[in-house]
């Protein structure tokens, strides 16, 4: 076996992708030659434990080979879930809140309906893990703007889910008023201890809490599988940070066996630098460690049912947040708390500007920062019946394109396209986060619309965009300048159309920026 084991810490540790960490640097330098695993049977609540191995039929393990290629195939999975996750796992997203920081882009759908490289919502990528990860039961709690969301998961997901056997479902939970519990959601905890006496009815073992906002790719039953293993109420996946980007977070201290001694909820001065840990024991090499001195939460979580319906119930009943109130809390208490160590790419897309940077990230070569192109774990979205898009002597490059786009002689560079997007004759794209429509106008409805001067959805002609966002259905006229020429930072330019957050200019969902105009 290569000398390669898990993504978990603590406990026996199965093999791991290429994007986590290479536990064979640990200080002891002891690595397992053989890993088995026991098996388990599902019987009420309760797990009977059977001695059973984990291997291959011929007794070997295929090691992972990591390239450079176009298409790539994270699957080399040697997870062992008995009972496996789709009988014993409800999976739980959280919607998240009403998303200022991304306004204007959460004025009219909730944040996990915002649109992701072209052709995705920001909603798929947990929703396809957790398939991917043989997660089939699983409920989006949302609250604010939630008519978009509803729409495209009931489109995307209703009709191909589960089946006679496993009877897989995602269905969505918005929040509402009762007699016990007459307010909204009032945070992450309070969102699933309001809907806990649903979850309780399904027959499960763990809970797979997720946020509904990130981009990354993550094998959950690995994830699950650590929890057992380490017999853990709770497992929290955790990332290695530097001091830039810790602050914004909740920091854990671990000792050697992986489990949480000490967390701090997004600390700042002397707080933050007594969160200083010796990463190396991660398996990071000594530079990286330096550079990385904070073991940092995720926001996702396995708990165990048992301990979700004691901590949110009985030990913690007035607690509103898991970051900040109920995994310190289950720490505090004695509660058996794990880290499982995640360090592939992963981006919390809470801003304009961290939005804008992922999805130009995924133009980035040779490899992107994430990719859509994965042959065993792809992103699954609604199926919309597109035309393949249509280039008329355009130039196009560094960029991706999405479906069923008319794009005319014009010039496109490092941008994201979305799909339907209109571009005109004598544009120019670059740098720009083009997010399309949500139908096609036809050629007498533009022609229609120019008549009475009116400006027809899409780029018009010898427009130039650079740095932006242009939102769905936005009606950019001809000859206008998106440019941003004086570096404004920061501008609310609501009632003309636009935004300007951290440089980026975002115009709004169905905006109209007449002809002629220079922002």
């Amino acid at each position: 076996m290569p000398a390669t084991t898990t993504a978990a810490i603590g406990g026996v540790k199965p093999r791991f992708t290429s994007s986590s960490l290479d536990y064979s640097k640990r200080k002891s330098g002891v690595v397992p030659r053989n890993l088995s695993f026991t098996s388990s049977t599902l019987y009420g609540d309760n797990i009977v434990l059977s001695k059973d191995s984990c291997r291959r039929q011929n007794g070997s393990r295929t090691p992972l080979i990591v390239a450079p290629i176009a298409v790539s195939d994270s699957k080399n999975s040697q997870t062992c879930l008995d009972p496996d996750a789709s009988r014993s796992v409800l999976g739980i997203i959280l919607g998240g809140g009403a998303g200022t920081r991304l306004y204007p882009l959460t004025k009219k759908r909730a944040k996990p309906a915002v649109p992701l490289g072209a052709n995705y919502r920001l909603i798929d990528i947990p929703v396809s893990n957790c398939l991917n990860s043989n997660i089939s039961k699983i409920y989006v709690l949302t609250q604010f703007n939630s008519a978009s969301l509803n729409r495209h998961l009931s489109r995307a997901y209703a009709s191909n889910m589960g089946g006679y056997k496993n009877e897989g479902f995602v269905e969505v939970l918005a929040a509402q008023q009762s007699p016990e519990n007459p307010n909204w959601f009032q945070g992450t905890a309070d969102a699933v201890r309001q809907y806990l006496w649903l979850f309780e009815e399904q027959n499960v073992l763990e809970f797979l809490v997720l946020a509904g906002d990130h981009l990354y790719r993550m094998d959950y039953e690995r994830f699950i599988q650590a929890h057992r293993e380490t017999d853990a109420d709770i497992t929290v996946a955790a990332l290695p940070m530097d001091e830039d980007h810790a602050q914004a977070f909740g920091l854990m201290k671990i000792d050697e066996e992986g489990r949480i001694v000490e967390f701090a909820e997004k600390p700042k001065g002397d707080q933050l630098k007594a969160m200083k840990v010796d990463t190396t024991i991660l398996g990071l090499d000594d530079k990286r460690a330096k550079e990385m001195p904070y073991i940092a939460s995720m926001g996702i979580y396995v708990v165990s049912k048992k301990a979700m319906l004691d901590l949110l119930r009985v030990k913690f009943p007035g607690a509103n947040d898991f970051g900040s109130e109920v995994i310190p809390g289950a720490t505090s208490i004695g509660m058996r708390v794990q880290a499982h160590l995640f360090d592939g790419y992963w981006e919390d897309i809470g801003t304009i500007e961290a939005f804008y940077n992922a999805n130009l990230g995924i133009t980035k070569k040779p490899i992107p920062d994430f990719s859509f192109y994965d042959r065993s774990a792809p992103i699954y979205t609604q199926p919309r019946y597109l035309p393949p898009s249509k280039m008329l002597d355009a130039d196009v490059t560094d960029s991706v394109i999405g479906e069923g786009c008319v794009i005319k002689n014009c010039k496109i560079h490092h941008s994201v396209i979305g799909l339907r997007s209109f571009i005109s004759e004598g544009a120019i794209i670059e740098d720009t986060l083009l997010m399309g429509a949500d139908y096609y106008e036809t050629d007498a409805d533009r022609r229609f619309l120019a008549a009475k001067g009116s400006v027809p959805i899409g780029i018009g002609k010898n427009s130039h965009v650079k740095k932006a966002i242009i939102d769905k259905n936005a009606r950019i006229g001809d000859n206008v300048k998106i440019i941003n020429g004086d570096n404004v930072l920061e501008a609310a330019r609501e009632n003309d159309g636009y935004f300007i957050k951290s440089g980026i200019v975002t115009v709004v969902k169905d905006a109209l920026i007449p002809s002629g105009t220079l922002i």
